[in-house]
Formats: C-alpha cells, sequence, structure tokens
C-alpha cells in the first residue's frame, strides 16, 4: 500500500520527527554559536548533496556556489512485511524535477539550473545539479533515462535505501549482487545520455560493478568510511578507491550517525572522515556533501538536538533491526554535528580543515575545486 500524499525526503523526515522526542543518554552538548571563519576571497564552495531551501535566501547565506540538489519526490509504501519505505515513482519525480527548475526560475535569483560544464563557476551566478536518488522512477523503461535528462537531471543514483530493479543496495550488501543486467544497460544508457552514475547508498557489488561498466567517471555524491564506522552504508576502502580511479569524486555526508560512534559527534570527528577518505582516494578525490536541508537540519521546536528529536530516525532505525539489516543493531545516539548543524556549515567545516592539518590549497580543493572542476569537465 502506499501514502495518498507525495514526499520528498526532506518532509518526510521533518514529519517523522514530529512523533515524538526521545531523551538519550550520553546525548550531544547544545549547538555554539558559529566560530567566525569567513569564506576566504576567491574561495569556491560545492556541496555533493542538497535540496532547493524554502527560503531563497539561504543559498547566499550558504556561501554554496554549487550543488547537487535532490529534486526527486516520492510517497511511501509498505512491503509484504508491513515495514514502511519510501519509494520514488515516475509521476512524482516528473512534477518534482519541473517545480524545482520552475521555483528557481521564479524564485531564486542568481541561482541557475546546471546543464553543461559553463554553467559552473559563473560570476554573480550559483548553480545547482539536478539528481535523483534512485532509478525507481526509471522503472524497466530506459527511455526514461533520456526523457529525464530533457528535463536537466544530471545525476542518477542507482540505489537509494532499498535495492530496485537496477541494482543492490547497501541494506542488501550480503546478497553479494550487485547490478541487475538491467542495471547494467542503464549504467551504458546513462554514458550514452551523458547523465553521472551515483553509487552513493549502494552495495559494494553494486558500487564496483558501476565503475567497471561506466565509461565515464562515476562518483559517489554523500557517504562516509566504513573503515571507521563498520555500517553498510559507508563506503569501504575498495569502493572509495575505485570511484576515485574512474576519475569521480567521493563527498563526505554530515549524518553523524554514521560518521563516529562516540556519544557526542564534533567538526573533528567529521575531519576524521575526510582526512581517512583523502588517504584513500587522493587530495583531487574528495569533495563535501551535507543531506541535510542547507540551513541544518530541523527539529520539532528549532535546531535540531540530539538529546531531544531521535524519535523520528530510532523509529526508522528499530524498523530496519527487525529487518535483520546489518549495521542497525546499536541504536545511534545522534544524527547531527551541533556546532555544523547550521547555514554556516560550510565556513565551519573549512575552518575545521585548516585546525586539523590540512593546508589551504588542499582545504579548498576539499570545499569546493574537486567538485568544480569535475562538474565543469563532465556536465554536458
Amino acid at each position: 500500500m502506499t501514502s495518498a500524499h507525495p514526499l520528498n525526503r526532506r518532509s518526510f523526515l521533518a514529519g517523522s520527527m514530529g512523533a515524538g522526542a526521545l531523551a538519550l543518554m550520553g546525548g550531544c552538548a547544545p549547538a555554539r554559536e558559529p566560530q567566525g571563519f569567513a569564506k576566504p576571497a576567491g574561495a569556491f564552495y560545492a556541496d555533493g548533496m542538497s535540496f532547493l531551501p524554502e527560503d531563497p535566501a539561504d543559498v547566499a547565506r550558504s556561501g554554496l556556489d554549487a550543488f547537487l540538489c535532490d529534486v526527486s519526490v516520492g510517497e511511501m509504501d509498505t512491503d509484504a512485511s508491513g515495514h514502511p519505505f519510501y519509494h520514488r515513482t515516475f509521476e512524482l519525480c516528473d512534477q518534482g524535477i519541473q517545480a524545482a527548475a520552475e521555483r528557481i526560475r521564479t524564485e531564486f535569483p542568481g541561482l541557475r539550473v546546471a546543464l553543461e560544464g559553463g554553467d559552473i563557476g559563473v560570476a554573480d551566478s550559483r548553480a545547482a545539479v539536478f539528481q535523483f536518488q534512485g532509478c525507481e522512477p526509471i522503472g524497466t523503461d530506459l527511455a526514461r533515462i533520456e526523457y529525464f535528462r530533457n528535463r536537466s537531471l544530471r545525476v542518477l543514483q542507482l540505489t537509494h535505501n532499498e535495492s530496485n530493479r537496477f541494482a543492490t543496495s547497501y541494506v542488501d550488501e550480503r546478497s553479494g549482487q550487485g547490478l541487475s543486467p538491467l542495471g547494467i544497460e542503464g549504467v551504458r544508457e546513462m554514458n550514452r545520455v551523458h547523465i553521472i552514475p551515483d553509487v552513493s547508498h549502494a552495495s559494494e557489488a553494486t558500487a564496483l560493478g558501476t565503475v567497471e561498466v561506466s565509461n565515464a567517471p562515476v562518483i559517489m555524491s554523500h557517504t562516509a568510511c566504513r573503515a571507521l564506522l563498520p555500517h553498510p552504508r559507508a563506503a569501504t576502502d575498495a569502493m572509495i578507491r575505485a570511484v576515485a580511479e574512474s576519475g569521480g569524486v567521493i563527498g563526505i555526508f554530515m549524518m553523524s550517525f554514521w560518521l563516529t560512534e562516540a556519544p557526542v559527534p564534533t567538526p573533528e570527528h567529521y575531519v576524521m572522515q575526510v582526512r581517512h577518505a583523502v588517504e584513500v582516494a587522493g587530495i583531487d578525490a574528495v569533495g563535501i556533501a551535507n543531506d541535510y536541508p542547507m540551513g541544518g537540519q530541523p527539529g520539532p521546536s528549532g535546531a535540531f538536538d540530539n538529546a531531544r528529536d531521535m524519535a523520528g530516525y530510532l523509529g526508522w532505525w528499530k524498523g530496519n533491526q527487525a529487518r535483520g539489516i546489518p549495521g542497525f543493531e546499536r541504536l545511534p545516539q545522534h544524527a547531527v554535528i551541533p556546532e555544523l548543524n547550521n547555514i554556516d556549515r560550510m565556513s565551519l567545516i573549512h575552518g575545521a580543515l585548516l585546525k586539523g592539518g590540512f593546508s589551504s590549497a588542499d582545504a579548498e580543493k576539499i570545499m569546493g575545486l574537486n567538485w568544480k572542476r569535475f562538474l565543469s569537465s563532465h556536465l554536458r
């Protein structure tokens, strides 16, 4: 069965947060005020996973010059065992991508939908690169890939939090299966029409298989490093290395329950994830991602508080626990890094990278120049 109304993933999470609050042992310290690091003149900030904000002014406030923008829309489904899951559909994604383009045209001065490399880094302009998380809206009709490309789609993720007809998600990694025959043809069609394959949320077999099949670079727009936290949602070193060797970029995201099991997540934990990815992939293949709203993940009554607002995530987590999905045995204590859960996230990360020992040149590559180089070369 399905719900009666469409949801994008942000509204789904916001709704689930309203289910109630759960106080957790070892909760995080309250969020501190931004520390005052200013974006250097000439720096380029890019985000591997974000969303159109409700307030158009947030794009400029964030300091972002470019971002991958998830414009997919879906609804809640229930599987045969009664477990709910989020499912994107062709009709809703078709409406969603057109609505996003119209919003940018009418509500976001200075923001453009990026269709080719020349749209990245234009003076006095910011760029949104449209992406879908998961191939469910493609179904079995590969012609829809070109259809959505003509609707301005430029990045297509193989899977989200469930496996589909194209490929196996991280939730089914134990199967050892990767791309299906349809998925292999789908990746080839992405190559033909110049849509960038994204293996975020993929199983290791899917990610490695996609890199092998694709004749163009593959990205992992938002992930963490499994070597630092052993959860199948995080990428193995083999996955990180394969994406880098394909010519792609790996974005390290902000979902703290996949960054550290420490009771209090800090910017230092985030820097540790970035550093490990750089050690595996090289300094030219790692970038920043968010996976939360541009202004930070909200809670039911203001900024998200890890000690108060975890109920929505815990409901989803326990559902995966009941399904026996590896990695969900232990309940998380937090979802955000409090100091970074705000509109100044990018400049604060930049400062944390410098404090963590990255040189100015390497920090600027991570903050956006790697995404800029990649998108400038591969959007067409």
